[in-house]
């Protein structure tokens, strides 16, 4: 369910520079790249937001991470070494258990990649540890996000 009459999410911008050892032999940033960029402007976005590390969620929520359990993703332009990237993260869609990170990669005005990324709020089974189990979004953590 869409939680569409929420305030507008915020919006975390994090920069990120393009080395030569980022591309490709033709100068262009191979693709797994963006989504090393990407996974770490999502924990950066919250931090930004005032989520405690996730070692302290897990104490207080039960909550251990937010795995990702869908991507999608659009190349619009090519990067290459020398580029600055920003990549703008918000989240525009919360469900009951799982919601849509969104991630515009920006060099300047020009749009290089998007992505959308479903995620939970993931904790530990109690009839097995080692295993995880989407939880429900706790309102403590969704409110830091408006």
């Amino acid at each position: 369910m869409t939680n569409s009459d929420s305030p507008a999410s915020k919006t975390v911008v994090h920069t990120v520079r393009v080395e030569f050892g980022d591309c490709d032999p033709a100068r262009i940033v191979w693709f797994p790249n963006f989504f090393r960029w990407i996974d770490a402007a999502s924990r950066h976005f919250f931090v930004q937001c005032g989520v405690p590390s996730w070692q302290e969620t897990e104490k207080t929520l039960g909550v251990i991470g937010t795995p990702l359990v869908d991507t999608h993703s659009r190349f619009l332009r090519t990067a290459t070494y020398g580029d600055t990237l920003e990549i703008h993260t918000s989240i525009p869609e919360w469900r009951e258990k799982s919601f849509v990170q969104r991630y515009r990669i920006m060099r300047g005005a020009e749009a290089i990649m998007e992505c959308d990324e479903v995620r939970i709020f993931a904790g530990r089974r109690t009839d097995n540890p080692e295993a995880i189990r989407a939880l429900p979004i706790p309102e403590a953590i969704k409110t830091l996000f408006t």
